[in-house]
């Protein structure tokens, strides 16, 4: 008894040190927290953008130009990139989600961008619009194809004429490692250098060897920038472009250049700007739903369960305590959908409580002891927990691998609820119940055992 008596004690400093740990690394409960250790400081709860107030931006990818093979990476390269921009801003904990396409709803490829805290749409996409997209395209062989239509007053555009000249290579500014501003000996004119990774190098060299003696242009955003001749194969993967720049402009290019070219061009689909005060009001509104939530599961349990329901409470208090350390130490962006699967999680919790205590409460009616009912009671409810929180975790896992954005949200809270509370439920409410032996058998302990308005 004393061993299980320590145990419990252990589990409820353990309880106590996350619940100060929760407290101390949230700003609007800790009222010292600009003094408080870095630790507490690096691990404040992570609002999503419905909570938080920002922009909301959608973007298609256009991958006509890339195998299927390779369109996984460009995505995941191209959310990098776009990540590595807004970097560069200090934007607080943006969010960049790749939507893929799918057979169901047939949608294109797409970035899905929220920056919390950014309200101004123009300053949002300003962030992402001014990253460059660098193509290298090499001249068209002779006696290939040209299609080009005339305009309306029946002429060809000598632009258009001019880029059909060039046909696209798989050398873009995927593979650039980095850009530097450079300024020519003879002329001083300022110019950029360029240096690719190892695939771009490869690549590149290639490009050269290839066509020594023929342009290869250098194209930003669809432009093109500098059209040089190719004296010979460039195997070390440097290449530079000149042109009419000034030195502000080269040396902004530079910058942008380093801050990530786009491997595939994008194109804005719409965009949506959520208020702080909205975003307070969601908070707000999510939390008072938990609360109200938390008090009448706990005053069901007490008033049908009595002193087990007691014991469910404690535990269901660890379960939070567990749930909200984890959605700060992962972390994990919460949102007004991941509130409420986090709200549902509360309820699947009790569940197995309620399986194990209505278990106990028919051995106690054939004639067991208090401590044996118990024991009976959680061994034989076990199969029935353990199968109903599996199917739920199986469909938080389904809904979180094809769901959107906001279902995620939903079902990443959904199955940690339903993983933390099998734990509570099971190992944290035996470990207090057995510690209940000293009360013995008379009529106090059999009331305090019994439910609802039984006596």
């Amino acid at each position: 008894m004393i061993k299980k008596i320590i145990l419990a004690v252990v589990v409820l400093l353990l309880g106590s040190g996350v619940a100060l740990f929760v407290f101390k690394s949230e700003p609007k409960l800790n009222k010292n927290f600009d003094n408080a250790n870095s630790f507490f400081k690096n691990h404040p709860f992570r609002l999503g953008l419905d909570l938080s107030g920002g922009s909301h931006l959608i973007y298609k990818a256009d991958i006509s130009a890339v195998s299927a093979g390779e369109v996984d990476d460009s995505m995941s390269a191209l959310r990098d990139v776009i990540e590595r921009r807004i970097n560069l801003f200090g934007v607080s904990e943006p969010v960049v989600q790749i939507q893929h396409s799918g057979l169901i709803s047939g949608a294109e490829e797409q970035l899905i961008v929220d920056l919390p805290g950014v309200t101004d749409v123009k300053q949002a996409i300003d962030m992402i619009g001014q990253t460059p997209l660098l193509e290298f395209k090499v001249e068209r062989q002779k006696g290939e194809p040209i299609t080009i239509k005339p305009g309306p007053d029946g002429k060809i555009d000598e632009k258009i004429l001019q880029e059909q000249q060039f046909v696209s290579t798989e050398l873009t500014g995927r593979y650039l490692e980095k850009a530097t501003l450079e300024f020519d000996q003879n002329t001083r004119e300022p110019r950029v250098s360029l240096q690719f990774n190892d695939v771009g190098t490869k690549l590149f060299a290639e490009i050269t060897k290839n066509n020594v003696g023929k342009m290869v242009a250098i194209y930003l955003d669809g432009a093109p920038i500098s059209t040089p001749v190719v004296r010979e194969e460039i195997p070390n993967g440097q290449a530079v472009i000149s042109g009419s720049f000034t030195p502000t402009e080269a040396r902004q290019l530079v910058g942008r250049l380093n801050s990530g070219a786009l491997p595939v061009p994008i194109t804005l689909l719409s965009t949506q700007t959520i208020g702080a005060i909205l975003g307070d009001s969601a908070v707000n509104a999510g939390v008072k739903a938990a609360v109200i939530g938390f008090l009448l599961i706990v005053l069901f349990l007490i008033l049908w369960y009595r002193l087990p329901g007691l014991i469910a409470t404690l535990a269901l208090c660890i379960f939070i305590l567990i749930i909200l350390a984890l959605f700060k130490l992962l972390p994990v962006t919460l949102t007004a959908a991941g509130i409420a699967g986090f709200i549902i999680s509360i309820g699947i919790a009790v569940d197995a409580n309620v399986l194990i205590f209505e278990r106990a409460k028919e051995e106690l009616r054939s004639g067991r002891s208090i401590a044996d009912a118990t024991s009976v009671g959680f061994s034989r409810a076990w199969l029935s927990i353990r199968d109903s929180n599996i199917s739920n975790f199986i469909t938080a896992v389904i809904l979180f691998w094809f769901g959107t954005s906001l279902i995620k949200g939903f079902a990443l809270t959904l199955g940690m609820g339903v993983i933390v509370s099998m734990f509570s439920a099971i190992t944290v409410t035996r470990i207090f119940l057995s510690t209940l032996g000293f009360i013995g058998e008379g009529k106090v302990a059999r009331f305090l055992f019994s439910s609802g308005f039984s006596k």
